[in-house]
């Protein structure tokens, strides 16, 4: 059979299918080849696991029973067990009942471990901090005991103040929130007393109003009036301090946190800004002030930021402010009878005595001569300086520190005081821990007391008040019926012995 013939046309085809199978022929090796270049390395194959040892069974160990009489030889008189306690396999032994866990309150005391060296009572008493309302830490017995004549009869006197009995503590609201500041108005013939809260209110209570008639049998329907209290929003935040001068009765000056100072007029009833920075953008909170008898228009002021300030209310020149503490000034005050002395207390745990006599510097480093300065543990809340050169001092290291500078009358311009002057004279344990919803415990000392005798008062967390004199003694401890609060804000009146302290609920407590 002849050769079929083929077209130039199909030649061609076939010989480009040819081409194409060999073409992708090449391509499907070339792959392979890449694809087992690509792989990973096979894994060593996995160790047979062994099969696991069958365990042995446990068999219980017994003691081996032996002749007591042989063991002891001829000793037939051996006391010893046949079995001791050690050789019982542990899997034998009677196991200890598990302990169960006791619920509700525990009294330590029924709770002691039996033991001598474990039989002290009184190891927890140095840790015990902290309030203890009701708890007295000057009694009857301390007036007593006490053998100097003198001493006795003003411990006495002092302690026979009794509380206001127009109206319970709870029904004299003076302010609405927490008293911050509180002072007597000067005048002799009764007990006027002033307070400032947390809110910029000004509260006024006449302790000689006429009280209730009281029926004499427990009438539980008897409604008691409340007294007459008069309140003013003179400030926006917080009052910090307030001064009725000796010289000037008829006003009121104020310091509060809203950076300013005022003073309100009585017989007006005015209250009229003194100072306060000149942008209104700016703060500058004011936590005490102090003016002096001798410069009625000179006003010293001490501020959150650590500095100390003077205005002179006769001119509109700005004020003088010195940064005088790394942190906050929590009270200073000026030396009665030498008022170009002044002593601060900080939060940087100082208390420092500054000269105005002298003021060294140039701008901002300007500053009152620093004479001296004491050290303690923790922050310093107050100084309080009193007419014979005695400061005493609150702090957090829970004591009242009483310095005695009585020789400043001697003291040069700039003069540095010893370490030895600088040290306190005594330190007076007394619990300042006044924590978050309580006032700070401050020092006020009596300004101008009719018995001649220096003293001052301070709160006490076991809701008193306590009165010290220069000497650290303490004269009383006065208390009352209804004080259901720390009056932790307290001050004497100038003259008579008066005191009065504030709660942080606005509540007032007067003794007369």
């Amino acid at each position: 059979m002849a050769p079929e013939k083929i077209s130039a046309f199909e030649a061609r085809r076939r010989e480009n299918v040819a081409k194409n199978a060999k073409l992708l022929k090449d391509t499907a090796e070339i792959g392979a080849k890449m694809r087992k270049a690509a792989a990973p390395a096979p894994r060593p194959a996995a160790p047979r696991k062994r099969k696991a040892a069958e365990p042995a069974v446990r068999t219980r160990v017994m003691p081996v029973r032996q002749s007591a009489r042989l063991a002891a030889g001829a000793n037939t008189d051996s006391r010893e067990p046949l079995v001791k306690l050690e050789d019982i396999p542990v899997e034998l032994k009677d196991r200890e009942p598990k302990r169960v866990r006791t619920n509700g309150d525990l009294n330590l005391s029924d709770l002691q471990v039996e033991g001598k060296r474990w039989s002290s009572a009184d190891a927890l008493s140095s840790l015990v901090r902290g309030a203890q309302p009701g708890v007295r830490t000057f009694t009857e017995d301390d007036i007593k005991e006490t053998a100097d004549d003198k001493l006795k009869s003003l411990r006495q006197d002092l302690n026979d103040l009794t509380l206001y009995d127009g109206w319970q503590p709870n029904d004299i609201k003076i302010t609405q929130e927490r008293v911050y500041a509180l002072t007597f108005h000067p005048m002799l013939d009764k007990p006027f007393v002033l307070a400032g809260d947390k809110k910029g209110t000004l509260g006024f209570f006449d302790g000689s109003q006429k009280t209730p008639d009281y029926p004499e049998d427990d009438d539980e329907d008897f409604e008691v009036p409340l007294p007459e209290i008069g309140a003013f929003e003179v400030h926006t935040r917080t009052i910090t301090c307030i001064k009725i001068p000796m010289f000037d009765q008829n006003s009121v000056i104020t310091s509060s946190y809203d950076s300013s100072i005022r003073c309100l007029d009585l017989p007006t009833q005015i209250s009229s800004q003194l100072w306060a920075p000149e942008a209104d953008e700016d703060e500058l909170g004011i936590s005490c002030i102090d003016i002096s008898p001798e410069e009625k228009d000179i006003i010293i002021f001490s501020t959150l930021e650590g500095s100390l300030g003077r205005i002179d209310r006769r001119t509109k020149a700005k004020a003088e402010i010195w940064s005088l503490h790394d942190n906050k000034i929590g009270g200073f005050s000026l030396h009665p009878l030498l008022p170009h002395l002044v002593a601060t207390a900080s939060l940087d745990r100082t208390l420092k005595i500054w000269d105005l006599r002298m003021i060294t510097g140039k701008g901002d480093l300007r500053h009152p001569s620093l004479l001296g300065e004491h050290h303690s543990r923790l922050s310093v809340s107050h100084a309080s300086w009193n007419r014979t050169g005695h400061i005493a001092t609150s702090s957090y290291d829970d004591t009242v520190k009483i310095y005695d500078m009585s020789e400043a009358a001697k003291w040069k311009p700039g003069q540095d005081i010893s370490t030895k002057t600088m040290e306190p004279i005594v330190k007076v344990p007394h619990n300042n821990q006044s924590g978050r919803w309580v006032t700070i415990l401050k020092p006020h000392w009596q300004s101008n007391p009719a018995d001649g005798v220096e003293k001052f008062v301070i709160a006490s967390m076991n809701r008193f008040v306590d009165v010290y004199d220069s000497a650290g003694k303490q004269l009383a401890q006065l208390d009352g019926e209804g004080i259901t609060a720390v009056p932790a804000v307290t001050e004497f009146h100038p003259v008579h012995n008066w005191v009065a302290g504030g709660t942080s609920s606005g509540k007032l407590c007067l003794w007369r």
